[in-house]
């Protein structure tokens, strides 16, 4: 039984680095410049993007090609910037921590 608890901890703080990690990666790839986990600044929030993706199955995919292309007219007149310091492992790994906030 203590087994299960230690191991269930260790889980938790890993899933809780692995969003830390993934809130670095943000704002290492200047993604908190015009974005925040909570406010609009110039492009949506990050938890009014997962709120709006949270039934498009296709989410992962679109966001990924946004992120590193670019695109405009989801959010308001202003275009989001294509992203070519972002791989896209990275996109990948910023947009799964994008669509799993809530």
């Amino acid at each position: 039984m203590k087994a299960i608890l230690v191991l269930a901890a260790s889980l938790s703080l890993l899933a809780s680095g692995s969003a830390l990690a993934n809130a670095d990666l943000a704002k290492t790839k200047n993604c908190l410049t015009c974005h925040s986990v909570d406010n609009k600044i110039v492009g949506p929030a990050f938890k009014d993007v997962a709120k709006k993706y949270a039934s498009d199955k296709t989410a992962e995919a679109k966001l990924v090609t946004k992120v590193l292309k670019g695109g405009s007219g989801s959010w308001g007149a202003i275009a989001m910037p294509a992203n070519s310091q972002v791989t896209e492992a990275e996109a990948k790994t910023l947009v799964k921590w994008v669509l799993s906030l809530k």
